[in-house]
C-alpha cells in the first residue's frame, strides 16, 4: 500500500529554501522516493515562496494540495497556505510566526520550533537552515553519515568551524525531530540508485546527447535554466554560449550556426518565442535546421512569469508565416526530456526543419527521480554531405530532402536564400519552380511521421475511459491511474503533439469517453485532435491559474466525470 507524507516549507525569497531543498531531496532520495517542487512569487525580495517535498515508499511525480508537515520561516508564511492544511496537519515554527487567533485555532497542531535559539546554541543563527534540515531528517530517520557528508561538501570552501558548526546544528535538529517519527508510517526503501534531476537539467543533458555545441538565448524564465546548465558544461563539452541582445537575434544566430555546421539550441519562453516568429519562417524556407526549447508560463503579456502553463501549443504549431513542416516534442518525464531533446537535434538535422521542445515551468523547476540509463548514440548521426563542384543546395530529389553541405567543406558554393529560390539557391519568381520548392518542403511531412514518437498507454488495454495528456501532466495522471487501479480507465501520454500520426487514432476509437487534461483555458490539444485526426474529446479538465494540476484536482474531477 502506498504511504507518503507531504512536507511544505514556507518563507521569504532569500531565506535559503533552495539550499534546504538540495539537502533534503538528496538525502531523502537515499532512503525513499521523493519529488520536490517550488512555488515562487515574481519578485526579488519579499512575498512568500514555498517548497513542497513529497516523500513516499513508491514513485511520486506530482504536486499535492494537502500538507502533512508545514514549516513556517517568517510571519507571512501561513496565510497563503491555510486552505492546504486540516486537523491532521502538523505546523512547526517560531511562536511569533502565527497570530493569536491562529494560535487558538491551531493549538493542537502548532509545535513551537525556535530555530534561531537552537542554531545559536550550535554557534550561530546562520545555522538555522541546517538545523531545520536536521529536524526533518530526524523525523524521517535519514542516514546521518550521508547527511554529514552533504553538509561537509556544501561548506568545503568555508573554514573548519563553519563546517563543524553546521554539523552540530544538524545533529541538534535531528534529535529534536526523532520524537515526531510517530507521525508517519513510511516504509524504508533503498533508492540510492536513482538520480535527482530538474527538467532544465534533463533537457540540457539531452541537448548535449544530441550533439549541441552552440546555444544562443536571451534570458527569459523559465527557459533560462537550460541555458545556465549548458553554460556550466560549456568547457567540458565544448559548447559555445552566447547571450544575445534580443530573442530574434538569438534564433538568427542559431540558424547561422547550423548553416556553418554547428548543432545549435535556443531556449526561451512563450513571450520570447513570439518575437522569434520571422526567424522560424527563415528556417522553414532555407531548410536550415534549428532546435528551440520553449518553457511555458502563463500569458498573455508578461502574465505570471514564475508560474506554469500549457498555453503555447498553438503558438508553436502555427509559428512563422507560410507553410513548412516542423516537429514538436513535449516531454513529461526526465527520461523523455533527455531522449526527446536528443531526438529534436536528430530530426532537425535529418529533415532540415525547425524542431521544438515544449516544456513548462513545473517540469523545468521541479526535482524528479530517474533511474540511470545509457544515451543512444544514434541521435548524433550527421546528415551533412561534402559538396562537389556542381553542388545544388536545393536539388529536387525523389524523397524531397536536398543534400545539405557546409560552407568550406567540399568544392561547391553553398548558396542559401530566404526568398523563393532555384535548385542552385538563386532568387526566383518562376511560378513553376515555386510550386516545386513548396511541394518539396511539404513532402517531408510523410517521412517525418515515419519517425513519429508514439504515445505511451498506462493502465488496462481493455479500457472504456481514456484520459489523454501531454507534457508535464504525465506525473499527476500516471499517479491517478496507478493508484486508483480502475479496470476500465487508462491514460494515453502524448510525447509528440505535432504532427500527429494517424495510427494513434486506434487508441481513441476504443474509448467510449475521452477526457483531455491541459494546463490552459481553451483545450488546445483537444482542438488539434479534432483538426488533425477528427477525434472529438468528450470532456476537458482545464486549469489556467498558474498552478500545476494537483493530485486532488484530478481525483475530484474524475470522480465527477466517471
Amino acid at each position: 500500500m502506498k504511504k507518503e507524507i507531504t512536507i511544505v516549507i514556507s518563507g521569504e525569497a532569500g531565506q535559503g529554501l533552495a539550499t534546504i531543498e538540495d539537502f533534503l531531496v538528496r538525502a531523502i532520495s537515499q532512503t525513499y522516493y521523493v519529488f520536490a517542487t517550488t512555488e515562487v512569487m515574481s519578485r526579488v525580495r519579499g512575498g512568500n515562496n514555498s517548497l513542497e517535498i513529497r516523500v513516499s515508499n513508491s514513485p511520486v511525480y506530482a504536486y499535492k494540495e494537502h500538507i502533512d508537515f508545514l514549516y513556517l520561516l517568517n510571519n507571512d508564511s501561513l496565510y497563503r497556505l491555510k486552505d492546504r492544511i486540516d486537523s491532521n496537519s502538523k505546523i512547526f515554527g517560531e511562536v511569533n510566526f502565527i497570530t493569536e487567533k491562529d494560535h487558538e485555532r491551531l493549538s493542537d497542531q502548532f509545535i513551537p520550533l525556535p530555530l534561531t535559539d537552537y542554531a545559536s546554541s550550535a554557534g550561530s543563527v546562520l545555522f538555522s537552515n541546517t538545523l531545520l534540515f536536521g529536524q526533518i531528517a530526524g523525523i524521517l530517520n535519514l542516514d546521518v553519515d550521508y547527511c554529514h557528508t552533504l553538509i561537509s561538501e556544501r561548506f568545503s570552501a568555508k573554514n573548519e568551524n563553519v563546517q563543524l558548526g553546521n554539523i552540530k546544528a544538524f545533529d541538534i535538529g535531528f534529535d529534536i525531530g526523532i520524537p515526531y517519527q510517530s507521525f508517519h508510517d513510511l516504509l524504508t526503501q533503498k533508492t540510492d540508485h536513482m538520480k535527482i534531476l530538474t527538467g532544465s537539467e534533463a533537457i540540457g543533458i539531452g541537448s548535449l546527447g544530441g550533439g549541441c555545441n552552440f546555444i544562443a538565448s536571451y534570458p527569459m524564465s523559465p527557459g533560462t535554466g537550460v541555458m545556465t546548465y549548458l553554460a556550466s558544461k560549456s568547457n567540458e563539452f565544448g559548447v559555445f554560449v552566447e547571450q544575445a541582445e534580443d530573442e530574434i537575434a538569438a534564433l538568427n544566430m542559431a540558424i547561422g550556426a547550423w548553416y556553418a555546421g554547428a548543432r545549435a539550441l535556443v531556449t526561451t519562453s512563450g513571450g520570447g518565442f513570439a518575437l522569434m516568429q520571422e526567424a522560424v519562417s527563415l528556417s522553414g524556407v532555407t531548410e536550415t535546421p534549428c532546435v528551440t526549447h520553449i518553457g511555458q508560463r502563463p500569458g498573455p503579456g508578461t502574465g505570471l512569469p514564475t508560474r506554469t502553463a500549457q498555453q503555447d501549443l498553438n503558438l508553436v504549431v502555427y509559428a512563422g508565416h507560410g507553410e513548412f513542416p516542423r516537429v514538436i516534442y513535449a516531454p513529461g518525464t526526465m527520461e523523455d526530456a533527455i531522449v526527446l531533446s536528443q531526438k529534436a537535434f536528430y530530426m532537425a538535422d535529418k529533415y532540415q526543419i525547425p524542431t521544438f521542445i515544449l516544456s513548462d515551468q513545473f517540469l523545468l523547476d521541479s526535482k524528479f527521480q530517474m533511474a540511470p540509463f545509457e544515451l543512444d548514440g544514434k541521435y548524433l548521426e550527421s546528415f551533412v554531405v561534402k559538396s562537389d563542384a556542381n553542388y545544388k543546395r536545393y536539388k529536387l530529389t525523389e524523397n524531397g530532402i536536398s543534400p545539405r553541405a557546409i560552407p568550406g567543406s567540399g568544392k561547391g558554393l553553398v548558396k542559401c536564400d530566404s526568398d523563393e529560390h532555384t535548385e542552385d539557391g538563386l532568387i526566383t519568381e518562376d511560378f513553376n519552380i515555386r510550386i516545386q520548392m513548396n511541394d518539396k518542403r511539404l513532402s517531408k511531412i510523410s517521412m517525418i511521421l515515419d519517425d513519429y514518437e508514439m504515445p505511451e498507454l498506462i493502465g488496462p488495454d481493455d479500457y472504456i475511459n481514456l484520459i489523454v495528456g501531454w507534457g508535464s501532466t504525465y506525473g499527476v495522471l500516471k499517479e491517478y491511474v496507478d493508484n486508483k487501479g480502475l479496470k476500465d480507465t487508462a491514460f494515453l501520454y502524448i510525447k509528440q503533439p505535432f504532427p500527429l500520426h494517424p495510427d494513434i487514432k486506434k487508441y481513441f476509437d476504443k474509448a467510449k469517453r475521452i477526457i483531455n487534461v491541459e494546463n490552459n483555458a481553451t483545450a488546445q490539444f483537444a482542438g488539434l485532435l479534432k483538426l488533425e485526426l477528427d477525434i472529438k474529446v468528450t470532456d476537458n479538465l482545464l486549469k489556467c491559474n498558474g498552478a500545476p494540476f494537483s493530485i486532488e484536482d484530478v481525483a475530484t474531477y474524475m470522480e465527477e466525470v466517471l
